[in-house]
């Protein structure tokens, strides 16, 4: 009798030493991160007409960020950046389904349209990739076009 007690104990010992060790690998959450409301929407690359480099031309260029869920989400801190690494970091409070539109040259910011104050194209038309940024450097979402070279 002592003998059986004993071998079920062991069988026990080892059962929740496996246990254990198997925890920390079935702890891993494997599902994917939850999409954000946040994404890039339409993307305007080819300023209309001649590139001139007029703000008017500049400003033709333009990324639309659109916040798909119902409650406002803050972009402070977030980023839109290109391949080349040109950067915007948004200071605005997105209401819930509503876009921004980010435009290349100058003009005074509103709820639908920010720019970037650049005096010169940002977007490249033979390829490039938009990249949205949350404020813990994390993607949200990326848009490219065109091949790369």
């Amino acid at each position: 009798m002592s003998s059986s007690r004993s071998l079920i104990a062991g069988v026990l010992v080892a059962g929740a030493l496996v246990s254990a060790a198997a925890l920390p690998a079935s702890a891993v959450d494997h599902r994917a991160p939850a999409r954000s409301a946040v994404v890039l929407g339409k993307i305007q690359y080819d300023s209309p007409g001649r590139d001139n480099g007029s703000n008017r031309s500049l400003n033709g260029e333009w990324v639309d960020v659109t916040n798909t869920g119902r409650h406002a989400v803050n972009l402070r801190d977030w980023t839109l950046s290109d391949r080349d690494g040109n950067r915007y970091t948004f200071d605005l409070r997105l209401a819930g389904r509503s876009t921004v539109r980010v435009h290349t040259g100058a003009g005074r910011d509103t709820r639908a349209d920010v720019y970037q104050d650049s005096r010169r194209y940002i977007w490249s038309n033979v390829s490039d990739t938009a990249t949205l940024r949350n404020d813990r450097d994390r993607v949200i979402d990326t848009k490219s076009w065109g091949h790369r070279r």
